[in-house]
């Protein structure tokens, strides 16, 4: 007679759930004694460094959070600044161990670059800036333009799309470096800069007088923002996904920087208590500790905290929140549950 062994359900789960294996990434980093982050050359309010070489941004914040959880210490970041033709080669090659530029998430790039893109921290879109003095409201009136454009990015193939479909004919002027392309707009070498909506909002604070250009309605793409790493270690994409989504998730759960000690002490919340390693350790199934999220809160901040700093309407860039809000509040912000 054969017997039939049944194991109880929540054993089974039990059983299933086990420390995560150190990757060879993560084993580098904590050997290394630093984080080493891919960000770009200068993209104001994303990674931005300033006359002392303090860098400030979005993404120079996410290399923080990253560092935060897997070194306990957000200040142990290596910055690489890279355009945009060698960001993806310099991943591949291993210089960096996260790349957080500002990057479209695309299926050409996630299939056939060896990377692969561990989540959304910017919904962004393109749009067109031009002089004010030109008088031109729509991009539809941009008929024989020369036009500015960044090699290597979406922003070439997208700007080549918008022209076509409208019958449309433009000079593309290109350059390799963000600097290049505002310093040339600026001195009027084109008439038409193009990139990212955010990017053209940042570009715009470093004119000599802003108020002299004005960024066109038309968004003509879907731009995804976000971090990617090298493909082929499992164990460092969930550790870099999930300190994203620990961000996100933060922001859910009012927990900031000034308020996370106090909430660490006192919320009876599961989901808080297991979010800051009060009441689950959540760390050991990715090869961290227990306190890895609370790192990220206090000492960079949850994800509203870091746009309104770096992004938002009371900086020079002066961005709503719109779809990057959190999903709670009309937004496209959303994380799976850390549980």
């Amino acid at each position: 007679m054969q017997i039939k062994l049944v194991v109880p359900a929540a054993l089974a789960i039990a059983a299933a759930v086990s420390p995560a294996y150190a990757g060879k990434t993560l084993d580098a980093v904590k050997a290394r004694g630093q984080l080493v982050c891919g960000v770009n050359t200068s993209g104001p309010g994303f990674s931005n460094a300033d006359s002392q070489g303090k860098w400030t941004g979005l993404d120079v914040d996410f290399c923080r959070a990253v560092a935060a959880a897997v070194l306990s210490d957000a200040s142990k970041v290596k910055f690489v600044p890279l355009n945009s033709q060698q960001r993806f080669t310099s991943l591949q090659a291993g210089e960096i161990d996260v790349l957080s530029r500002n990057s479209t998430w695309t299926l050409t790039r996630d299939a056939s670059l060896g990377v692969e893109f561990t989540g959304i921290n910017y919904f962004d879109g393109q749009g067109f800036m031009v002089p004010k003095k030109l008088n031109i409201a729509s991009a539809k009136k941009m008929n024989g333009a020369t036009v500015c454009v960044q090699a290597g990015t979406t922003s070439e193939k997208n700007v080549a799309d918008y022209f076509g479909a409208s019958n449309m004919k433009y000079k593309p002027v290109v350059f390799d470096t963000a600097e290049a392309i505002t310093s040339a707009f600026f001195a009027g070498r084109c008439q038409v800069y193009t990139t990212d909506m955010s990017d053209l909002a940042g570009a715009r604070t470093k004119a000599p007088k802003a108020d002299d250009y004005v960024i066109l309605p038309e968004v003509i793409s879907k731009e995804p923002l976000g971090p990617s790493v090298r493909r082929g270690d499992d164990e460092w994409f969930q550790i870099v996904r999930w300190t994203l989504f620990a961000m996100i998730e933060a922001e859910e759960d009012g927990l900031t920087q000034a308020n996370v000690d106090q909430q660490k002490a006192s919320n009876k919340d599961p989901n808080v208590q297991r979010f800051l390693g009060v009441s689950e350790d959540t760390g050991k199934l990715l090869g961290l500790d227990k306190e890895w999220a609370y790192r990220i809160v206090k000492q960079v901040g949850n994800y509203g905290e870091s746009f309104e700093r770096n992004l938002g309407p009371k900086t020079p860039i002066g961005l709503p929140r719109g779809v990057n809000n959190l999903w709670t509040k009309g937004g496209l912000m959303y994380a799976p549950p850390i549980r």
